[in-house]
């Protein structure tokens, strides 16, 4: 399910941002559908660099159809279905955007265009924004087209130097990021009584019953193996392992609450949730309204990854999409989108941008760790290695059993 709700029924939308936006709960329904399309044979669909195309109507077709998660850019304060920056950028080049917030899961996204883009058909999507691993499956089976560099001037000078390498796709050849952010330890600091420094003080028997962890194992992983002590980088099947025997161990000991998707920002708001696994742009946003909330990126490292523009195969629109992709990397453009959907902004330059702003608001942004991390918060950061579609199968059915599902 998505949390797309308006401003009045959000008790987390505080100083005109959205919050509680990347939700990644896989609904049994889309799990199982992926399942059945890894049975029957999912690496036979891969498609060929030279059969990607299709006819680009950018110059006849001034539109670009553009698909996002909910809650996942700037809204005007005075009309919520309108967004400046996307209005912004048909003003300067005549393009206009058909904007969508369909994409609620990776999985169910997965099924909703596998038809299209199996048969070779026009997908009605020419922009799309999946996270980093959903990225490695769309790579890895050839749904994406590479994109043209020249078409990209703004993002070839102005992306992040930690995000220009990930492992799926090592030279930015087919993705762009729209937005980063980490995978942390958030914990209410008062109701705890003591610092959080660890991975492994989720596990303290003081915690017991008040500590969640997210569902999604691809989702969870990461951090669990760095508190594990591997290197995410190069991990191997006895580093899953590991992980895996320690949290039947805790399911075993009723240790843990729940596995959440998103929802975990309630029960920490509310107190029922001492600690917890938690994205960064989320708890940003519950600080806001609880500063005894903190996010920790714990002394083992933490998960940075990114969300990211493609273009799916066959797509109408590819010159008008890298178009849409450059302009989000103006650094003037960055800044107000990092401004409102408080994750990691992929421009470092916009930085600069926010900080020599006559609003209050933006300023504090500015000097934000949570989207601007410092040099000693990026020293702990990791990106997790590409995984093959055989280690995924594998790895979540395994912890199926383990959480329930």
């Amino acid at each position: 399910m998505t949390r797309a709700r308006t401003r009045a029924q959000s008790p987390l939308r505080i100083a005109g941002h959205r919050v509680d936006r990347r939700m990644f709960l896989r609904g049994t329904g889309a799990a199982a559908a992926v399942g059945a399309l890894a049975a029957c044979g999912v690496p036979s669909a891969y498609v060929r660099e030279s059969e990607r195309g299709g006819r680009d109507r950018s110059e006849q077709e001034k539109v670009v159809r553009f698909s996002n998660w909910a809650l996942y850019i700037d809204i005007d304060e005075d009309d919520e279905q309108k967004h400046p920056t996307l209005d912004a950028f048909t003003d300067k080049t005549g393009i206009k955007v058909r904007y969508s917030e369909e994409i609620n899961d990776n999985d169910e996204f997965f099924g909703k265009i596998h038809p299209a883009i199996q048969a070779g058909k026009e997908p009605g999507r020419d922009a799309i924004v999946i996270s980093d691993w959903m990225c490695t499956r769309f790579v890895r089976l050839g749904w994406v087209q590479k994109l043209n560099k020249a078409n990209l001037p703004q993002v070839d000078a102005n992306l992040a130097e930690s995000l220009r390498s990930p492992g799926y796709d090592p030279k930015r050849e087919y993705t762009v990021p729209w937005q980063s952010g980490m995978t942390g330890i958030a914990y209410n600091k008062k109701l705890v009584g003591r610092e959080i420094r660890s991975v492994n003080d989720l596990w303290r028997p003081e915690l017991k019953g008040r500590v969640t962890v997210f569902a999604g194992f691809m989702e969870a992983v990461a951090l669990l193996m760095l508190g594990e002590g591997a290197d995410i980088k190069t991990f191997t099947d006895a580093d899953v392992d590991k992980v895996m025997e320690r949290m039947q161990k805790l399911v075993d000991k009723d240790h843990i609450r729940s596995f959440t998707g998103n929802d975990y920002t309630s029960g920490l708001a509310s107190g029922d949730i001492l600690a917890c696994q938690a994205y960064s742009g989320d708890v940003g946003q519950l600080k806001l309204d609880n500063p005894d909330i903190e996010f920790v990126v714990p002394e083992e490292g933490a998960e940075l990854w990114s969300e990211n523009l493609m273009v799916p195969n066959k797509a109408a629109h590819k010159t008008n999409a890298e178009k849409l992709m450059d302009f989000y990397y103006d650094p003037e453009v960055a800044a107000e989108l990092a401004n409102y959907v408080a994750y990691v902004c992929p421009v470092p330059a916009a930085q600069q941008v926010l900080a020599e702003s006559s609003d209050q608001e933006m300023r504090e942004s500015a000097a934000n760790p949570l989207i601007f991390p410092d040099a000693e918060m990026t020293a702990k950061l990791h990106g997790m290695r590409e995984t093959t579609e055989d280690e995924e199968r594998r790895w979540e059915k395994a912890w199926g059993n383990i959480i329930g599902l």
